[in-house]
């Protein structure tokens, strides 16, 4: 069961693997940000899902050859402000470019953890939005998620990116509601109030009962 994984992949690699993921809007680049400043090391699927589509890259291809070059910008790059604003008003489209990137991502992420791993790095911290979407969560010691209230969820986000309501309101509903993420967590950081109130939590949570 995921517990016995959990345990067997800690004792026999002795490092732990920690998964921190949450809402859209809800301030997990800011917790993992706090985590970072504590000298923990940060793998950022962000970053690493970036990487991925660069130009020539196996999952790049699949995108255009999907997409068409319509979704390119002069540069040759992915116009990513396209492509996010056809998934999220398509889910079908949305599963497909999932398709397409997320095994070339959790090969990247393999690669990460086995560096920090070789380096002799106790715990690390996996950074990703669709931690339980895409059934990694099953393989982390912990898993903890960033929560608020969708409507400090939805004030956030439109601020953030500077996007309607109806918009964000769309963001928000392509993803697993909070409240279902939630069910899956080992230690839940409520990111509704001040940052001091959230790194406390981060503190608390992080330092004195998982990476001990």
């Amino acid at each position: 069961d995921t517990h016995l994984r959990k345990t067997v992949f800690t004792e026999i690699f002795l490092m732990k693997i920690i998964g921190l993921t949450g809402g859209i809007g809800s301030g997990k680049s800011t917790v993992s940000r706090m985590i970072q400043n504590y000298g923990i090391p940060i793998i950022d699927s962000d970053v690493l899902a970036r990487e991925v589509v660069q130009p020539k890259k196996p999952a790049y291809e699949l995108i255009v050859k999907h997409f068409s070059k319509e979704i390119l910008l002069e540069d040759g790059t992915l116009d990513r402000a396209k492509l996010k604003d056809i998934i999220f008003s398509d889910e079908s489209q949305r599963k497909l470019l999932n398709k397409f990137t997320h095994p070339y991502i959790r090969r990247e992420i393999l690669k990460s953890v086995f560096q920090y791993w070789i380096t002799g790095k106790k715990v690390v911290v996996l950074d990703t939005p669709l931690l339980i979407e895409g059934g990694i969560h099953k393989f982390m010691s912990y898993v903890v998620v960033v929560y608020c209230s969708e409507q400090i969820q939805l004030r956030r986000l439109m601020k953030r990116d500077d996007i309607s309501e109806p918009t964000s309101k769309q963001y928000i509903s392509a993803q697993m509601p909070m409240k279902e993420k939630i069910k899956f967590a080992d230690f839940v950081i409520d990111n509704s109030g001040d940052l001091s109130e959230t790194e406390h939590q981060v503190v608390n949570i992080l330092m004195a009962k998982v990476t001990k």
